[in-house]
């Protein structure tokens, strides 16, 4: 018994899994049973995908130790850049590529600047947000606003199955190749070593220059990926489109027990973290909470994962103390 629950103890995500399933219990007798209504469910699985996919990325990168405030302003500048140069005339697929290449440019440069100089990844990207979002604004103002095309491929995107989306199908697919990244590749260790003890990564000769500029750029991969769901599902592009999601995906790493300091944490917890935060915003809608205290409630809620995330790792390693006495 002392084994079964020293283990998690050890596992954060597997305690918020415990709190989603809480909150899902909680807001459906406050709802008097609409929150779990076909409608409501299939609005939250509608947006959930997409600031899934952005969670997945950062989560990766906070396990690596570092972080990136700029993939709210890529989320908005990936669907910008592919719905412009469809409007100049080029093939939905070839954009989307290049969209998809200006995203791992941005994270290559965030994780090259940050490494190359010794500058903190929060100040580098706090920088690159403005720069990116700047850029969104011109490019969205310069001549007529771009549009995504009418003859867009939404089915490869958006389009229903059933009571999900293809956005889901996205999501779940990155979710198990991050998933194998980190659990069953050197690479997943070289990224729990390089952000949980990197003077000894180093001393073992892992590369943890390379590991952290690759981390960086899925980050960014992952956001601009997520804006132009996002996009396709809207049917149209804004300048301001991902403003503060970034916070979101921070709150979201750190309820699902991605440790701040780095080396801790997995693709469960990014997901469940997320999976709060949206039933969180749903629930007090369904329950008609005033809107003005969402933010307060996951404010709250980060300070109480946190405390509660060390409590429980020395819990955990009194019981590891206690069971070998």
């Amino acid at each position: 018994m002392k084994r079964l629950l020293k283990i998690y103890m050890e596992r954060p995500e597997l305690v918020a899994l415990v709190v989603l399933v809480a909150l899902v219990g909680y807001f459906t007798i406050r709802s008097n049973g609409l929150f779990l209504s076909y409608q409501n469910l299939r609005g939250i699985l509608s947006l959930f995908p997409e600031l899934a996919i952005m969670a997945l990325g950062f989560g990766l990168l906070m396990i690596a130790g570092e972080f990136d405030l700029s993939i709210g302003s890529m989320f908005g500048l990936a669907p910008i850049v592919l719905c412009s140069l469809t409007t100049a005339g080029m093939p939905f697929w070839i954009a989307f590529a290049l969209a998809l290449a200006v995203c791992l440019l941005v994270g290559f440069l965030n994780g090259s600047i940050s490494l190359t100089f010794g500058i903190p990844s929060f100040i580098t990207t706090l920088g690159m947000l403005f720069i990116l979002r700047s850029l969104c604004v011109v490019i969205y103002q310069s001549g007529a606003a771009p549009a995504l095309p009418s003859d867009a491929p939404t089915w490869a995107f958006t389009d229903p199955i059933g009571f999900i989306r293809v956005s889901t199908l996205w999501m779940i697919g990155l979710a198990v190749l991050i998933y194998l990244l980190l659990e069953r590749t050197n690479f997943g260790n070289w990224a729990r070593a390089t952000g949980g003890a990197l003077e000894s990564a180093k001393s073992m000769g892992i590369p943890t220059h390379r590991v952290k500029i690759v981390c960086f750029m899925i980050c960014s991969l992952c956001a601009g990926l997520a804006g132009i769901i996002q996009v396709v599902r809207i049917a149209s592009p804004l300048p301001s489109l991902g403003d503060g999601v970034e916070l979101q995906a921070i709150a979201a790493a750190v309820i699902g027990g991605i440790a701040l300091s780095g080396g801790v944490g997995n693709v469960l917890g990014a997901i469940v973290g997320m999976a709060i935060i949206r039933v969180i915003d749903s629930g007090m809608v369904m329950s008609r909470v005033d809107a003005n205290w969402f933010k307060f409630a996951i404010g709250l809620l980060i300070m109480i994962a946190v405390i509660a995330n060390m409590w429980l790792a020395r819990r955990a390693r009194a019981i590891k103390v206690e069971t070998g006495a």
